[in-house]
């Protein structure tokens, strides 16, 4: 199997200007784990993910005051839509993050997150067995 098949291509993209508690409502409402940073100033495309939200309240901050730009990671991993699960596995874990940017010619198409990856290795869920 490979990204293409496993990435969610909902990919919300927010402005380096956002606040926290606005990215945080953003990424509820979609349902995702990180919001791709769109910031010409420091080069191009960056990620916001749930856990550097949640460090930075952990650090006593403000998310009405703190931008995305302070807590974005610019220096991102891409995918290729055509990377085997193998591959992008292989990837999160070395790089200990969760969530790989696929890119296609240059383009953002998609988000690839641990979770699509169970989804697509383990059993669909069960009924629970009558008693």
């Amino acid at each position: 199997m490979l990204v293409r098949d496993a990435m969610s291509t909902v990919v919300l993209t927010i402005g380096p200007a956002h606040t926290l508690r606005q990215a945080a409502a953003l990424m509820s409402a979609r349902r995702v784990g990180a919001a791709l940073v769109l910031d010409p100033d420091a080069g191009g495309i960056g990620i916001l993910t749930e856990r550097d939200i949640l460090n930075s309240v952990a650090r006593g901050e403000n998310p009405e005051t703190e931008h995305t730009h302070a807590h974005t990671t610019n220096d991102v991993v891409f995918a290729a839509p055509t990377w085997t699960l193998e591959e992008a596995a292989a990837a999160m874990a070395h790089g200990g993050f969760r969530h790989l940017v696929v890119l296609d010619h240059e383009e953002a198409v998609g988000v690839v997150s641990v979770r699509d990856l169970i989804r697509c290795w383990a059993p669909a869920r069960q009924p629970a067995p009558a008693l």
